[in-house]
């Protein structure tokens, strides 16, 4: 049987995409395990999905000042060799990363064991963890036609980004019910990523007076987030975390508000829902997401409001233009070259495994 390591961590993005191949993995015949950090939430997600989890040391690398910075390496290199030692037991035919610093020492360890790696980069340009796994990958797998320009171009491929199957297969009415809304109104799904956005959060819960005239509201406000002074307003219903109703809470949406990361707008993309983005600012991130929400509005697929733009008026025009409009943008991103990302990214791990095994002799 085909073995494959799968690996990634930090956030929900970097574990969704994962969880998205699993379906289809297991279809192949693919022996699975999973390496991540020893407490990170992909632990969670993964063991939920019945696969063998793994940890091992992981430190985060910081482009500012953090006295972490002189005691993170050490972790790090700790990782490489916990993770090498594991990759030398297992024996994987083929080591497929998301990304996250976790999954550095995986793919070094991998890299040096010889065992070909996938990476799968999200965004429009690397981030620091992927550029670290670069030069040791068989193969990159990019999610925006865009990303090509920052990538080797002799082993980069278009893939788009592995949704989930299971979120193209859910209820309005569950949703509904899930949520105790009527659905008499239009409903207005919000989520600032898998641990929050406090921004997002104080600007939303202000504008709530004023959008709950014209829309129900679900918001996904993030662990430890939640407004118990709001519990019980009608029309609006609030969750720190959704996961298995997740599919059902999408089909319920008319319209999104979301941070721009990655896998999240691939998901409202497949789901031809419309959208309001808000990514990070460049003042805290690396202005990935804001090259995200560009590559979107300029297919018509989504209407940006900027950080330092949003306020409970702006979040309100936004909100009943994209609704307003909700048939452009639908068509928009119908007749757009939305990749299925699942399928090409097999095919790459697929290459993968064959080219190891030319390499041993195998086949």
């Amino acid at each position: 049987m085909k073995k494959i390591i799968l690996t990634g961590g930090g956030t929900a993005g970097h574990v969704t995409p994962n969880i998205a191949l699993l379906p289809s993995l297991r279809k192949a015949e693919f022996e699975i395990m999973y390496i991540g950090s020893y407490d990170g939430m992909e632990k969670e997600l993964i063991e939920r999905e019945g696969i063998p989890y793994k940890g091992v040391s992981t430190g985060k690398f910081r482009r500012y000042f953090s006295w972490k910075n002189f005691s993170d390496p050490f972790r790090v290199i700790k990782g490489y060799f916990e993770a090498k030692k594991i990759i030398k037991e297992y024996n994987p035919d083929v080591v497929f990363s998301k990304g996250g610093f976790v999954a550095v020492p995986v793919v070094w360890a991998a890299a040096k064991r010889k065992v070909p790696v996938v990476i799968h980069e999200s965004d429009m340009s690397p981030g620091l963890a992927n550029k670290l796994c670069i030069k040791k990958a068989y193969k990159i797998c990019a999610n925006f036609p865009e990303a090509l320009a920052n990538l080797p171009t002799d082993k980069s491929v278009v893939t788009g980004s592995p949704i989930r199957q299971e979120l193209l297969e859910g209820s309005r009415d569950a949703g509904l019910a899930f949520a105790g809304l009527t659905g008499e109104k239009p409903v207005l799904m919000v989520m600032g990523g898998s641990t929050g956005a406090k921004v997002i959060n104080e600007a939303l819960r202000a504008a709530l007076p004023v959008l709950l005239e014209s829309f129900e509201v679900i918001h996904l406000c993030g662990r430890g987030n939640a407004d118990e002074s709001l519990k019980g307003t009608r029309g609006y219903a609030q969750f720190e975390y959704v996961s298995e109703e997740m599919k059902d809470v999408y089909a319920a949406a008319d319209v999104i508000l979301s941070r721009a990361g990655a896998n999240s707008i691939c998901e409202i993309a497949a789901l031809r829902k419309p959208s309001v983005l808000v990514p990070l600012s460049a003042a805290v991130s690396r202005g990935d997401q804001i090259q995200n929400a560009e590559s979107f509005r300029k297919q018509g697929f989504s209407y940006v409001l900027q950080e330092e733009k949003m306020n409970p008026d702006s979040i309100i025009e936004a909100v009943k233009y994209v609704y307003e409009n909700r048939v452009d943008y639908v068509r928009s991103i119908e007749y757009g070259s939305l990749s299925d990302g699942v399928k090409s990214v097999m095919r790459e791990i697929d290459a993968a495994v064959r080219e190891n095994l030319r390499g041993d002799g195998k086949a």
